[in-house]
């Protein structure tokens, strides 16, 4: 039963998401604080944590960006109270996988959490690749989902493992952010591309690229993103 740690400060919001979610088979933990969503993260574990981005004392924001430092690679949705790009992208890029829009429709935050929960362990094909590649200081081993660089390892949040996995299975293709979203997120609204968008602000940096010199992952203006071998 998949365990979802729910962390919401709205008493009548998170009972009626915890119902919903308990109604299609998920074991939920709820708390109406930051602090405490920490606490229970550690004794209870989960699977997915759904945040809101907008709670009393420790924020949201805090919250993702605490999770993250700790090296956990749970997957995490933010909810936020209004569909303002700063906010989300803000959210995005302090570590979450995915948003959904208060007031949060049962239907898509199910759909999102089980679409989370396929792609987190499951690896692209990579073709005819090896399992393990080595791209000039970058190796990802496909069978172990680990990636290093310089031989130390690089821990990263299952959407930007699943980005790199992608777009590492055939370098030098260009993608474009509909069809990222597609094979990463498995969205197809292409106002999400902002998923894509902070993702790669993310990886680039946590695989030690330079701002506005990338190595391995580059912008093909207009258009979306392409993988290049940088021996």
């Amino acid at each position: 039963m998949p365990r979802v740690l729910l962390i919401e400060d709205d008493r009548a919001v998170r009972e009626g998401v915890q119902l919903a979610l308990r109604r299609q088979g998920h074991d939920v933990a709820a708390t109406a604080t930051g602090e405490d969503g920490l606490g229970r993260l550690r004794s209870y574990g989960a699977d997915v944590v759904v945040l809101d981005l907008m709670l009393p004392g420790m924020s949201g924001l805090e919250v993702c960006r605490l999770i993250r430092a700790d090296d956990n690679q749970v997957p995490i949705i933010m909810a936020t109270a209004r569909g303002d790009d700063v906010d989300i992208v803000v959210g995005l890029e302090a570590g979450a996988d995915d948003y959904v829009v208060k007031p949060v429709q049962a239907r898509v935050l199910e759909a999102r959490i089980r679409a989370l929960l396929r792609r987190v362990g499951a690896s692209p094909d990579g073709g005819g690749l090896p399992k393990v590649e080595t791209y000039g200081e970058l190796t990802i081993d496909r069978t172990a989902l680990t990636v290093s660089s310089k031989g130390a390892p690089v821990a990263l949040a299952p959407s930007e493992l699943r980005l790199l996995l992608t777009l590492s299975a055939s370098p030098g293709q260009v993608f474009s952010r509909q069809q990222l979203l597609e094979a990463v997120w498995e969205h197809n609204y292409h106002a999400d591309a902002r998923l894509v968008d902070a993702c790669v602000k993310r990886l680039r940096t946590k695989m030690g690229e330079p701002p506005g010199q990338p190595r391995y992952v580059h912008t093909v203006r207009g258009f979306g993103y392409q993988f290049k071998d940088a021996r």
